[in-house]
């Protein structure tokens, strides 16, 4: 897969579980960073974006673990966007840095919403593709 967009991150001791490996709501704040560092990388803040009454909101996210990542973990989370119809699918995958094994899949759907009402297109289209 060609991705549009990947950062480095690492994982906290504070986002692990008990057992030592990343409570399973956490990727799901690791894929919305990188979303928002990908927005900044293109020249956009997220914030300023809402304040133009401008909002993408999640319609649908589809995941799947593969293999847990542990406290000091550091991963390379990538994202590839693509549009279709009315919304942006971003297809976002975490890889464990060092082996690059795959760790974690998403397929996350977003639509924009102008002042609250669903749009086909708006500055999210010139942005993002």
């Amino acid at each position: 897969m060609t991705y549009d967009f990947e950062t480095r991150l690492e994982v906290r001791d504070y986002e692990c579980d008990i057992e030592g490996i990343v409570n399973n709501a956490n990727y799901l704040h690791y894929i919305e960073h990188t979303r928002h560092l990908f927005l900044k990388s293109k020249g956009v803040s997220f914030a300023k974006m809402h304040e133009r009454g401008l909002d993408a909101v999640v319609a649908r996210m589809t995941m799947q673990y593969k293999v847990p990542l542990r406290c000091d973990d550091v991963f390379i989370s990538r994202l590839a966007v693509s549009k279709q119809g009315v919304k942006f699918v971003f297809q976002q995958d975490l890889f464990r840095e060092g082996d690059n094994v795959l760790c974690f899949r998403s397929t996350v759907d977003l639509v924009v919403m102008d002042h609250g009402k669903l749009v086909r297109e708006s500055l999210y289209d010139e942005l993002l593709l």
